[in-house]
């Protein structure tokens, strides 16, 4: 049976996402521990431990940095995408969706769940980029902020998009094991 192999390109993709969504993540704990999106200052509050940069300044500025590398390394890896026309054969498809309704083999539609988390994985990443925009500079792009309709409408989007990508990136992961085994897994990272 043949190993599954990655480029070096999607590797390092993997991994820089990976790590600066693990620090964006706890360096927003930290800011929303300042002034909690649910409940004010009152609100729920997460543990310290949790949290990176040790205030909020420190928190927005670990949050702000690691923003501009995912932001860049998203990029990089969009134009990678289409001139290596992957696009092709990792994003949903006509035929993914006719697998999905009509489909009896059930390797085939793990493939096609697969395709479909991976897509929806983009417009979330975007909406999370386009938020934390109006989030780091309202003045400047007020309109970003008008567009969700003010400033609190902003904070809620940008912070529920967290656990949405957290459960997709969970399903991508889960939905990589099945269609792969381990192996699938390992060769994005490891091998």
């Amino acid at each position: 049976m043949r190993l599954p192999t990655q480029t070096r390109t999607a590797k390092i993709f993997h991994w820089v996402s990976l790590v600066s969504l693990f620090l964006m993540i706890t360096s927003g704990l930290q800011i929303y521990n300042a002034n909690p999106v649910f409940g004010g200052r009152a609100g729920i509050h997460i543990p310290a431990i949790l949290g990176l940069g040790g205030w909020l300044a420190g928190g927005r500025h670990w949050h702000f940095a690691s923003m501009w590398i995912f932001t860049l390394n998203l990029g990089w890896y969009g134009v990678y995408v289409l001139l290596t026309r992957r696009w092709q054969h990792r994003y949903v498809s006509g035929k993914d969706i006719k697998a999905l309704a009509t489909s009896h083999n059930q390797k085939r539609k793990n493939y096609a769940w697969h395709r479909l988390v991976y897509t929806l994985l983009i417009p979330i990443l975007l909406l999370s980029i386009y938020s934390g925009l109006g989030m780091y500079k309202p003045a400047q792009f007020y309109w970003i902020v008008d567009s969700f309709g003010g400033w609190d409408a902003l904070r809620i989007t940008h912070f529920m998009a967290v656990p949405i990508t957290l459960v997709l990136a969970a399903i991508h992961s889960q939905l990589g094991r099945k269609v792969g085994d381990d192996r699938l897994l390992d060769s994005m990272f490891w091998q």
